[in-house]
């Protein structure tokens, strides 16, 4: 009887932590543990911002994620959809912020999000610092839902 109560107790914290850890609850705070440099684009003759994450931005990658934002749906097709630190007319593509206060996301299926609905999303978030035709910070596999 005492075996299985233990075995029991141990499924349950197993179990508990597992789901507790699953995913990582991160702040746009968080996210701003990054410095940029301005780097010189042959392949478009200017310079960009190009990132260099902090060790504490760098635990997160490859990981499950959930933050909240603001949807930003930038095609206006639900094509190219963001999550922003600020709304559409605060945000980093209007000059009211950087770009470490944005974040591509690739929803599992198209959302019904509208621009500047407070949501908060969940998925893999990988970190970019190559490809200037893409965001810095891009989520995959993600699922979401309007915030309380």
């Amino acid at each position: 009887m005492l075996n299985k109560q233990l075995i029991l107790l141990l499924s349950f914290v197993v179990l508990t932590t597992t789901y507790s850890t699953a995913q990582e609850e991160v702040t746009w705070k968080d996210l701003a543990n990054v410095e940029f440099n301005r780097v010189y684009n042959e392949d478009y003759g200017i310079f960009f911002l190009t990132p260099d994450f902090g060790d504490g931005v760098r635990l997160y990658e490859g990981k499950e994620i959930s933050i909240k934002g603001y949807f930003l749906d930038i095609a206006g097709n639900g094509e190219i959809v963001l999550l922003s630190k600020q709304p559409m007319a605060l945000c980093f593509f209007c000059g009211g912020a950087g770009p470490e206060t944005i974040i591509e996301l690739h929803f599992k299926e198209k959302p019904s999000f509208k621009t500047d609905q407070v949501i908060i999303v969940n998925g893999i978030l990988e970190l970019n610092a190559d490809n200037v035709d893409r965001c810095n910070y891009i989520l995959n596999n993600v699922t979401g839902r309007l915030a309380d």
